[in-house]
């Protein structure tokens, strides 16, 4: 399959201290590919050099198209988009109003286009449309996730860069959520998914990547990886053997 993403030898600094040393990763059009690891692996630091966010050294190509010192907009506007950590929402702004702003620069396909699919993303996210006209900073952590992918959605990526979308949810809303990230697969969209629930993250990938201090020290097919003994006793604990 063509690559949807390419990133070799990929590094970033912080001052004298390297976060990410020469990583490497392939993400297959319409596949999800996993990073998994610890806390402060440079799980993130990947993701904000990818989306030009963080200086770096290496070679990020997008849909065959070498990005080099494109900014950040010039990327959006080529169909990648981030789903950040801490979500970054409009606090202040209704459910509606951030899913408008996931248009912005769409502006060109009229309002009857962007309120079509507003009405999609309500159909994908019901509980967002109950809550259209509430204020984002009211929602829970759940809806706030919900509405962070629906925004995102809003700007048709073609490549959905998500940073850890079950941080501080509760476990079944974590169901919830990875359910909604296998059902976008089916619509087409390739993800590169960042995430230390490495039992989640696997289960819905097809491949991944193992990144800790800064180094990529595994990867593979997500079933191979599931298996691997050195992922399930660091990652998904003596359970995972009577699988």
């Amino acid at each position: 399959m063509s690559a949807a993403l390419q990133v070799e030898g990929l590094s970033v600094a912080y001052g004298k201290v390297e976060a990410l040393h020469r990583a490497s990763l392939r993400v297959a059009e319409g596949s999800i590919v996993t990073v998994i690891g610890p806390n402060g692996a440079g799980k993130t630091t990947l993701l904000g050099a990818i989306m030009g966010l963080l200086p770096s050294h290496g070679t990020v190509r997008y849909a065959g198209t070498t990005l080099g010192a494109k900014p950040t907009e010039d990327r959006v506007a080529l169909g990648m988009c981030l789903v950040a950590e801490r979500r970054e929402l409009f606090a202040g702004l209704s459910v509606q109003d951030n899913l408008l702003l996931g248009a912005f620069h769409r502006r060109r396909d009229g309002a009857r286009a962007i309120g079509a699919d507003i009405e999609r993303i309500y159909t994908q996210f019901p509980r967002l449309k109950e809550r259209a006209r509430q204020l984002a900073g009211t929602l829970s952590g759940g809806e706030r996730q919900m509405l962070a992918l629906g925004r995102a959605l809003m700007a048709k990526p073609r490549l959905l860069l998500l940073d850890e979308p079950s941080l501080g949810l509760a476990p079944r809303i974590v169901r919830d959520i990875f359910h909604i990230i296998a059902d976008l697969k089916r619509t087409g969209i390739s993800m590169l998914l960042v995430e230390q629930n490495a039992r989640a993250a696997l289960q819905v990938a097809d491949y991944g990547y193992v990144l800790e201090t800064g180094n990529i020290v595994l990867e593979g097919a997500a079933r191979e990886l599931a298996g691997n003994p050195r992922v399930i006793a660091t990652y998904l604990g003596l359970a995972a053997t009577a699988r």
